[in-house]
């Protein structure tokens, strides 16, 4: 698929099959987060794959129920934790540039997933202690993210976006492109 295609086709995935996903396209993307930019070339991304159904409960608990993905978490037959060694990054005019690294390497995830005809839906809002707890994730190690993965049973509708005069300048701050 075109790059822009798959960019326009990505959306957050809620309802999954209950199909395996195949290991060599578990790997593809890995191997795509794997390829990412990063501060300083530090990589300092690490990815914890979960399909096994006891550590999944273990980590479905570490979500309060308030959390609309924590259903897809449960129907996905695969869970990604997307982590970040702080140490293996940097600072720079008070970025901490673990954050945006990791960020990037997710999305080149979510994008080769859905190349392949999988879902994803980037999760943010879990308890960390209990995730990192739950799932033996060593000390100073950051969870920044988790997206469930597997084939979609549902093809959402595109969402809404800001036209490009509201978010993109030319020259002067304000002055729309």
């Amino acid at each position: 698929m075109d790059i822009s295609q798959v960019i326009r086709d990505r959306r957050s995935i809620r309802k999954y099959q209950d199909r395996p996903v195949e290991w060599e396209k578990i790997e593809q993307v890995l191997e795509a987060a794997r390829l990412a930019p990063s501060w300083k070339n530090l990589q300092c991304w690490r990815f914890l794959v979960v399909t096994d159904p006891g550590k999944k409960a273990g980590l479905l608990a570490a979500f309060p129920e308030e959390n609309p993905g924590k259903k897809a978490l449960a129907m996905a037959p695969c869970v990604i934790l997307v982590c970040a060694d702080p140490k293996e990054s940097g600072v720079e005019n008070g970025i901490e540039y673990f954050v945006a690294d990791t960020a990037i390497a997710f999305e080149h995830l979510c994008l080769a997933a859905t190349d392949l005809g999988l879902g994803t839906c980037w999760m943010g809002m879990f308890d960390e202690p209990a995730l990192r707890l739950a799932l033996k994730i060593p000390e100073g190690i950051r969870v920044v993210g988790v997206t469930p993965l597997g084939y979609p049973d549902q093809e959402p509708r595109p969402r809404p976006r800001k036209e490009l005069g509201e978010i993109a300048y030319c020259d002067d701050w304000g002055k729309p492109c």
